[in-house]
């Protein structure tokens, strides 16, 4: 059977139009319809079918996004200059208002992340982003969140990633550093000094009241000398050495 080369044309352009009208969804996909340019409803996950040349489809994906915040120069309330870099996590729940209501929810979230970071870290003190950064990530993720609140994006957890100080900072920071360690060693050091003299002062009090314990305590000091490889020790013999002894005969 032949066919004409009009028939062919025709069978091609159905089978086109019918691959075109086909389409399958995967389950973390939804699809935003326009029919002839207006919303007519989100379809998905699975196989929906267009009608061809009038309706039209914005494909919009449920999963969270990883998005990395590129360092930006941060000048913090108390002048210092640093760099900051962060991580955004975030998802579109839903696809009508991420397509209808930004023309491009995943750059305009960058852009809003970037500028809430210059914002929120340049208020406040260099010590606060070293040592809050908890309290500044929850600052973080409540603004942007609700700056993408009306593309229906939910940013769920906002990190700073790094950092970076400049050099005459951390030199600063480490002097800082080990001046803070030389204050702590001197304190111990001083109360060590103190429990030391607390405890010599018990002991003279004790040795007081029993003079011979003196004499004893000369003589165990002296064994402990000679245990050291020394060929001949001197020591002096006080006359009181001699006259507790005496006195206990």
């Amino acid at each position: 059977m032949n066919f004409s080369p009009g028939w062919i044309v025709f069978a091609v352009l159905v089978i086109y139009l019918l691959a075109s009208s086909l389409k399958v969804l995967n389950e973390y996909e939804r699809g935003v319809i326009f029919r002839l340019g207006k919303f007519v409803g989100v379809r998905g996950p699975g196989l929906i079918i267009l009608i061809p040349i009038i309706e039209k489809m914005a494909k919009v994906s449920l999963r969270t996004v990883t998005m990395d915040v590129p360092p930006q120069d941060v000048i913090t309330k108390d002048n210092v200059s640093v760099k900051v870099s962060a991580v955004v996590y975030f998802r579109a729940l839903d696809p009508q208002k991420a397509i209808i209501e930004v023309e491009d929810f995943y750059y305009a979230t960058s852009q809003i992340a970037q500028t809430t970071l210059r914002s929120i870290l340049g208020q406040g003190e260099m010590d606060d982003l070293l040592s809050k950064r908890e309290e500044m990530n929850a600052e973080l993720q409540k603004i942007i969140d609700k700056q993408t609140e009306p593309w229906g994006v939910k940013v769920s957890v906002v990190e700073v990633k790094h950092v970076d100080l400049p050099i005459e900072m951390q030199r600063a920071m480490a002097k800082q550093a080990e001046a803070e360690r030389e204050r702590r060693a001197k304190i111990i050091h001083a109360d060590a000094e103190f429990q030391a003299a607390e405890k010599l002062t018990q002991a003279a009090k004790l040795i007081a009241t029993e003079p011979t314990a003196l004499q004893l305590r000369y003589l165990q000091t002296l064994a402990e000398i000679a245990t050291e490889n020394n060929s001949t020790t001197l020591f002096p013999v006080p006359i009181d050495f001699m006259k507790a002894f005496m006195e206990k005969k």
